[in-house]
């Protein structure tokens, strides 16, 4: 199960709006087929383990980091192929929650006479399918927030100007996480005054990029952004008020950015309405990095499930930014709603991890 756990992992921020599911055909105590969930959610991982595996799957355990499925959707029923091959027992971490699913997958394979083990790795399995789960119970994306402060708890320079926080390694980590999250979100003031690419720039990775999404209610973005700019090789959604310029749309829609409205509160958009969006269009795990306003805005709606926190050893001053608008980094830090779950060092700096606890 963690050979299925790790190959799984695979398919993160690449396997939407499917689970990135991992799974290890094993016979005689050997390991006769692999798989994962394939770029865009298909094929699955069980019917890829099962075609490496081809006939020495006939008798051979089946370990799967989430329930198979059992209705047909844009492919076969899972179960079904795993009967087909001749599949003796399946090793499964979790239950889908999904409702189409909900348990019938299990049920079909023990009524077909497959012994089915329910459980092993479940904990992993739940940290690898939070963006499923979350997206299946809650109808919007897991949240990773992600932010890099000063030994002094600042984001930027006096005026909002912004600085480069911390070094190399910890960029380069970034540059993973985006890859590992199926979309990437900022708000049109750090497109304005940073105007950052938001792709993964990796050797080789590039075509992991996430999906770009800009918080931008009155269109602000300009054409000549970086994130407008590559929209044609890299999605960018642009979420705006239904009441903004449709001549400043058109210069954006033309370079290949989708424009997505919503209703504006106060000529605000509503962050549950842009997440809702988001999971309509199969996102479930999504990266917030942004400035201090909006970076507030999800830790106060208590929308932040993860967060990684990169500190720097080197301090800004007094005059700087904080990074949370109007609150206390302890407001993150501190909060009852998250737990601290790891630190590390990533170069000269140190990266603090959290979730919902």
């Amino acid at each position: 199960m963690s050979l299925a756990l790790t190959l799984g992992r695979r398919g993160l921020g690449n396997a939407w709006p499917n689970p990135a599911v991992g799974a290890v055909a094993v016979k005689d105590g050997v390991v006769v087929g692999r798989g994962w969930t394939q770029p865009g959610g298909r094929p699955h991982a069980e019917v890829e383990a099962l075609r490496r595996a081809g006939e020495a799957a006939r008798g051979a355990t089946l370990y799967v980091t989430l329930e198979p499925c059992s209705h047909y959707g844009k492919t076969p029923p899972c179960v079904d192929a795993i009967m087909a091959a001749g599949i003796a027992r399946v090793v499964s971490s979790l239950e889908d929650p999904n409702p189409k699913i909900a348990g019938e997958g299990h049920a079909k394979l023990r009524a077909a006479g497959i012994a089915v083990t329910l459980g092993v790795g479940a904990e992993e399995a739940r940290r690898a399918h939070a963006g499923h789960i979350r997206r299946v119970r809650d109808g919007r994306p897991h949240v990773t927030l992600k932010l890099a402060v000063s030994a002094d708890g600042k984001a930027g320079f006096a005026g909002r100007k912004p600085a480069a926080i911390t070094g190399e390694a910890a960029r380069e980590r970034v540059h993973l996480m985006r890859a590992m999250n199926d979309a990437v979100l900022t708000g049109i003031g750090t497109v304005l005054s940073d105007d950052p690419q938001l792709n993964c720039r990796l050797p080789g990775m590039v075509h992991r990029s996430p999906v770009r999404v800009v918080f931008d209610s009155t269109l602000r973005q300009p054409p000549s952004s970086q994130l407008a700019a590559s929209a044609a090789r890299t999605l960018d959604w642009t979420f705006a008020d239904r009441a903004a310029s449709p001549e400043k749309e058109r210069a954006l829609t033309d370079l290949g950015v989708e424009v997505l409205r919503l209703p504006g509160v106060n000529g605000r958009l509503d962050l549950s309405a842009v997440l809702r969006g988001l999971a309509e269009r199969g996102i479930t795990r999504v990266m917030v990095e942004a400035g201090p306003i909006l970076s507030a805005a999800f830790v106060a709606a208590d929308l932040v499930d993860e967060a990684s926190l990169f500190r720097s050893p080197n301090a800004i001053g007094s005059d700087g930014i904080d990074a949370l608008e109007g609150l206390p980094l302890t407001a993150l830090t501190q909060s009852k709603k998250l737990r601290l779950v790891g630190s590390e060092a990533v170069g000269e700096d140190c990266l603090d991890m959290f979730e919902r606890a």
